[in-house]
């Protein structure tokens, strides 16, 4: 029966993995194998205890990286699940702010076991740009669920932890973080980072929302959208009346002039500005396309940081 259940509820997750993965790719305009040296910075300048550990689920182990909080106290746990471009440094450099707001993150790799000789992203990564992608959508819905339960139930018991548990999806993972909270009712609280709702319609057809599997979810769920991502946005309504309907607790907030993927564009380095040789202007077309992208990147910028107060206020509260 459990079985059954998990499968019911991921495979709308597992329909939408093929979509994201061309939507995330392009609307990003980033290379997944490129690192983000900032990201990495950044985490290599932090005081935090950091590492990493191996989950077991079953047979497999799925390695996480774990990041501790500078407190006496016992703390809530976030489980962060990562984007279509798998365990990259800006998710570990944000499991560490998380941990400086007096958290312990985890992050689990979900593509542990998929690369070259049982390896994970990095190791992925060495196959070329579409290796990554191509592995998220193989991934099996009852492997995800299972392996996030895994990660779930380790945190929870850690010496530091209080056994609260709180999960936090972007892009790919917020689609996953949707359906982890209809798999695991115990959670305190999930932060979708725009991803979508569980959904029960054929691949292709029009999207419909899963209320058999939203009526599983114990937890409030808190969304945090993009005013141009439309792809995601055209699902708040439906998912918004789903849960009205079930009596789920659902707030959707939608920042304005943001993109797909600002958390992550509104923390990276502003665009440079185009420069020209000794004794000529730049470019027009650069420096128009230079505009457009500082619009973008202040927009991102601002939905981040308002979307991070809004999320540590939340989780103060659990």
């Amino acid at each position: 029966m459990l079985v059954a259940m998990l499968s019911v509820v991921t495979n709308a997750a597992a329909q939408d993995m093929g979509a994201h993965h061309h939507m995330d790719m392009s609307a990003t305009g980033e290379d997944a194998t490129i690192p983000q040296d900032w990201a990495k910075d950044r985490l290599a300048k932090s005081p935090r205890h950091r590492e990493w550990v191996k989950v077991k689920n079953g047979n497999r182990e799925v390695n996480s990286f774990v990041v501790y909080p500078e407190t006496n106290k016992k703390a809530t746990a976030v489980v962060v699940i990562h984007e279509i471009f798998g365990m990259s440094d800006w998710v570990q450099e944000l499991s560490d702010e998380l941990a400086e707001a007096g958290y312990i993150a985890i992050a689990p790799d979900l593509l542990s076991g998929m690369g070259p000789n049982g390896g994970g992203t990095s190791d992925l990564a060495t196959k070329g740009s579409t290796a990554i992608g191509v592995a998220i959508r193989e991934l099996k819905p009852e492997q995800l669920a299972a392996d996030l339960n895994a990660v779930a139930d380790y945190v929870s018991k850690l010496p530091g932890a209080n056994g609260k548990v709180a999960v936090a999806g972007f892009c790919w993972g917020g689609s996953q973080t949707f359906a982890f909270a209809t798999n695991r009712p115990s959670l305190k609280a999930a932060f979708v980072f725009y991803g979508s709702a569980p959904a029960n319609n054929p691949q292709g057809q029009s999207y419909a929302i899963d209320k058999a599997a939203l009526a599983r979810i114990g937890a409030p769920v808190y969304g945090f959208y993009a005013e141009n991502d439309m792809r995601i946005d055209a699902t708040i309504d439906a998912t918004t009346q789903a849960m009205k309907e079930l009596n789920k607790p659902y707030e959707p907030v939608t920042y304005a002039g943001a993109g797909h993927g600002f958390m992550r564009a509104g923390e990276a380095p502003p665009p440079v500005a185009p420069t020209a040789a000794t004794g000529s202007n730049p470019d027009q077309a650069a420096m128009e396309k230079y505009g457009k992208d500082l619009t973008a990147y202040k927009a991102n910028k601002k939905a981040r940081d308002d979307a991070w107060m809004r999320l540590k206020a939340i989780l103060a509260k659990l």
